[in-house]
């Protein structure tokens, strides 16, 4: 391969590899085994989430050799190194979930810290888990270098033992960790018994990778490809698949090129790839989270892109690829279908869209779709003139009990059942409704409202999904509807909506609800609405008591719940690219 000409006089790594000042800083490069060719070619870092927290993680460290050696093959240099992830999967239920939110900062800001320290050049980002993968991207943008995300791949799907102990509903279908949450609700209900439980959570999950339905991590993992940052069809692949090495080496060499030809993190992430990576959220039924997240990466670049643009584009895009939770298949159907090169192909006939963008490739989006030449398989990937739903499978809610917005899942959920009217069943947090729950106390026809457990407030913005897969698991789904200032899994089912905004702990309308106050939730309008007068509310807010105290007072959630923003705006802690006076890849 011909040796590339980069000019190091305009490249962070000049600031510890070129000349006699910098004696001292190459002689730890040699420490290390480096050629004197290897140090002064660009410096790329690796970065890996690689852990023994979950199997979302387990895999990065082997991938992220791959990636290493396609940056040789390109004439640069890599650097690996890792940083943290809380695993949502784990995390969830209990304190811990807490930790979640506050990680995708940590993340973001470890990246940035060892980029910024050592004078990486380009960054190859590797993640596996909910928070890891917009964690990774959001660095990306912030230091604005030549950037490739790749995921690490997704689970293989389980499979029941076939006896009569499990219920024939699981033994019939590929199986995912919602369907552990949810055993755990047949569980309470005495409709499974300790033994079968048991065999289940022993197959549930049976490989290397991230929860293989259409949840948080397949979501944004997706919305790397559609953003531009990753190569087209390198998210698809299951994490135990060693032929992933093709799509590590190759983006390793795509980052040198990206290098020569200048371009960065920003040429990338622009409001036109923003809104094509809403679209194809909205298509695969995706998590509520992008709604958090696509605005936290577009807060970066110093784009305004909120919770109520994403759910613009959610509204008028149609759904049209059946993915667990709210359909059939899980993320290596999706693969095996054509993955998303095929589904954005989909979205291309609608003029749906932006073909101009540029993406880790060097090519545009359009030129990538013109490569693509297999077509919707009508079975996982439908023709987008014949979807599931005409309309996105996530859908944005405003009204009085949500002035800055909040989100729902309507994916799976029919259109008779998307709206839904009940007095509110007021729980001060989660486990408070959790236990309720557990002990069948609750009524069908309610509102269940978790509140206190916004960004702030929480604090760290936790899911919920211990208690809707518990709602599911005791046939109550569909029976009752659930809102809260935290979040949801993108596991979750049912009429669940999340991010009401303004959060409990800031006096938004939710800290006001008292229990019966009629609530309608209407995802076809999108309205989310109580039938209190604002004079009665105004009236509450002036004998509102104040936030929930909290037992948070130090250390890293204390930190995240004194700097976070509010949810419409991606619950970041920073002034982004807005606040910013210089970029890191220009000093």
């Amino acid at each position: 391969m011909l040796k590339r000409p980069f000019d190091k006089s305009k490249l962070p790594s000049r600031h510890v590899t070129e000349g006699p000042e910098r004696a001292p800083h190459r002689s730890y490069y040699y420490a290390m085994g480096m050629t004197e060719e290897e140090i002064h070619q660009p410096l790329v870092g690796v970065a890996t989430c690689w852990n023994e927290a979950a199997p979302c993680n387990i895999a990065l460290s082997r991938q992220a050799q791959a990636v290493k050696m396609g940056v040789k093959q390109a004439m640069g240099t890599p650097r690996e190194f890792t940083t943290i992830t809380v695993t949502d999967g784990i995390a969830m239920g209990h304190e811990g979930m807490r930790s979640s939110l506050a990680s995708r900062e940590a993340i973001a800001d470890t990246v940035e810290l060892t980029m910024r320290g050592h004078s990486y050049d380009a960054i190859v980002g590797l993640a596996g888990c909910d928070k890891s993968l917009p964690g990774m991207m959001m660095a990306m943008v912030r230091l604005n270098v030549p950037s490739v995300f790749i995921y690490g791949g997704s689970i293989l799907p389980g499979r029941a033992p076939q006896v009569d102990e499990i219920p024939e509903d699981f033994r019939s279908r590929d199986l995912t960790v919602q369907d552990m949450f949810e055993a755990v609700g047949r569980h309470q209900n005495n409709e499974m018994s300790d033994k079968a439980l048991d065999m289940l959570e022993r197959v549930a999950c049976p490989s290397a990778g991230a929860c293989g339905g259409q949840f948080t991590a397949n979501t944004m993992a997706c919305v790397s490809e559609a953003i531009g940052l990753a190569l087209f069809n390198s998210s698809g692949m299951p994490a135990p698949y060693e032929s992933r090495d093709q799509y590590g080496e190759a983006s390793g060499r795509a980052v040198m090129d990206l290098l020569e030809q200048r371009i960065r993190a920003r040429d990338v992430v622009t409001r036109k790839a923003l809104e094509n990576a809403a679209r194809v959220v909205a298509c695969t039924g995706g998590s509520t989270n992008a709604g958090l997240h696509l605005p936290a990466i577009a807060h970066e670049a110093g784009i305004e892109f909120y919770l109520e643009d994403v759910c613009e584009i959610f509204r008028d895009t149609p759904y049209f690829v059946d993915l667990k939770p709210g359909g059939a298949y899980v993320a290596k159907d999706l693969y095996d279908a054509g993955g998303i090169p095929v589904v954005m192909k989909e979205l291309r006939k609608a003029g749906l869209i932006h073909e101009d963008c540029i993406t880790a490739s060097t090519r545009t989006i359009g030129e990538e779709l013109d490569r693509i030449e297999r077509v919707a398989d009508g079975k996982v990937i439908y023709p987008i003139e014949t979807p599931i739903t005409k309309t996105g499978g996530v859908v944005g809610l405003k009204g009085n009990l949500a002035p800055e917005g909040a989100i729902v899942k309507v994916a799976g959920i029919p259109a008779e059942g998307q709206v839904f009217t009940g007095p509110a069943r007021v729980f001060e947090c989660e486990e408070d409704a959790f236990a309720a729950v557990k002990a069948r106390d609750y009524k069908e026809g309610e509102v269940l409202v978790i509140r206190n457990e916004g960004p702030a407030g929480g604090p760290g913005m936790r899911e919920m999904l211990s208690t809707t897969a518990a709602l599911s698991g005791q046939g109550m789904g569909k029976k009752v509807a659930l809102i809260t200032d935290g979040r949801f899994s993108g596991a979750t089912r049912g009429f669940c909506v999340g991010h009401v905004g303004p959060e409990a702990a800031q006096g938004g309308p939710i800290a006001l609800l008292k229990n019966g106050d009629m609530i309608t939730i209407d995802a076809v309008k999108g309205a989310l609405s109580v039938d209190v007068s604002d004079e009665e509310l105004a009236k509450r807010k002036s004998e509102w008591a104040g936030p929930r105290e909290t037992i948070y007072t130090s250390g890293a959630v204390w930190k995240f719940a004194k700097l976070v923003g509010p949810t419409y705006k991606g619950a970041v802690t920073h002034p982004g690219a807005e606040g910013e006076k210089h970029v890191y890849s220009d000093l």
